[in-house]
């Protein structure tokens, strides 16, 4: 802003700032969140007056006033000048129709005393000599548009893929152990279910770390908005309270209830985000109860598969044991028979003799 003791402030408002797209030229581009302050500047070194506004360290307007400049009302609240020399259309919206008609009441003081004081300037250098003059007309330029507000962005929620298990198909030892084969078909599917619910556990406590930080953050900054909004309060008592009322403790009090209207809607958003980080934390309690049920269930089928299969090993045991009696009993069979044809073939040739005895006879 140059050298305070030369550029000084003379007359000061907030508003909402906005610049004409430079792609299109037909749209408005906000250059502030919030409003802020716009003030009209005098240099008295060269004797010209500007407009300028500040978004923290950031000049969002930076206007020299010429003699050739026009500011529009386009609405009750809204107002725009174009700069030929920024090569942009300004705009302004008010919070009030008065604090638009003031700074238009200004705009034209300040704009005719620029255009005295380049008249001075130009006789002066007349005197002297002939020179080009340094000021290039401005092109009017009209948009009597409206800002446009930016759409607000949703949240994208992820889901989960549902999980398909299919059990291994086992050989059937016997058809005695037919009934404990489906022991492990239903310890897999609670493996598989007790894996999905591990994964769904470990984004459910994340998610429930996050926002149980971002509640304690926002309660400090509450608190915080709270102490900002009472100490505002108070110096707008203090203000009221004072016998003299100028224009600047007028400006003071104004930029106070806005700021204090800002606060208490900040306010406002922070608490109904709490209310829905509460509904947050009540469905992931019972998710977590699920859980535990979910867990003790597959512990319980878990306990009840091992003795299943106890049972099935003693059956197959028992089994291998018939089964090497039968074989045993089979060998004993076949001896008995070996035995049997030889008594047979014995008794045979023992007939044979005995009717050869009895036809030689």
């Amino acid at each position: 802003l140059g050298d305070s003791t030369q550029e000084q402030p003379i007359y000061s408002t907030r508003a909402h700032a906005f610049q004409i797209d430079p792609n299109t030229k037909k749209n408005w581009v906000p250059t502030s969140k919030h409003a802020v302050t716009v003030s009209y500047f005098y240099d008295s070194t060269r004797n010209v007056y500007r407009i300028i506004s500040l978004d923290g360290t950031k000049a969002i307007i930076n206007s020299t006033i010429s003699p050739n400049m026009t500011f529009t009302k386009t609405s009750q609240k809204f107002g725009q000048w174009a700069d030929s020399r920024a090569n942009t259309v300004y705009g302004l919206g008010f919070s009030t129709e008065h604090h638009l008609t003031k700074f238009a009441e200004k705009f034209s003081e300040y704009k005719e005393a620029a255009r005295q004081a380049k008249g001075k300037s130009q006789d002066g250098k007349m005197e002297l000599a002939t020179s080009p003059s340094q000021e290039s007309p401005a092109g009017e330029l009209s948009s009597p548009l409206t800002p446009v507000t930016p759409p607000a962005m949703d949240n994208i929620n992820g889901t989960d893929d549902p999980c398909d298990i299919t059990p291994d198909p086992r050989p059937e030892p016997s058809q005695n152990a037919l009934a404990f084969t489906h022991s492990p078909s239903i310890n897999k599917h609670w493996e598989a279910e007790l894996s999905a619910l591990k994964g769904n556990n470990a984004k459910l406590t994340a998610t429930l770390l996050e926002s149980t930080a971002n509640v304690k953050q926002w309660k400090q900054q509450l608190a915080a908005y709270q102490e900002e909004a009472e100490r505002l309060h108070k110096r707008v008592t203090e203000l009221e309270c004072q016998n003299s009322q100028t224009p600047v403790i007028k400006s003071q009090k104004t930029e106070l209830n806005q700021t204090i209207e800002e606060l208490e809607s900040t306010l406002k958003d922070k608490e109904e985000e709490m209310e829905r980080l509460k509904e947050e934390v009540e469905n992931a309690n019972e998710l977590l109860e699920q859980r535990h049920s979910l867990t003790q269930k597959l512990q319980e089928t878990e306990l009840h598969g091992r003795v299943l299969e106890e049972q099935l090993l003693g059956a197959e045991q028992r089994l291998e044991e018939s089964q090497e009696e039968q074989e045993n009993f089979r060998k004993s069979l076949r001896t008995l028979l070996e035995m049997l044809d030889g008594k047979i073939f014995e008794l045979t040739e023992l007939r044979d003799s005995l009717a050869k005895l009895i036809e030689g006879s």
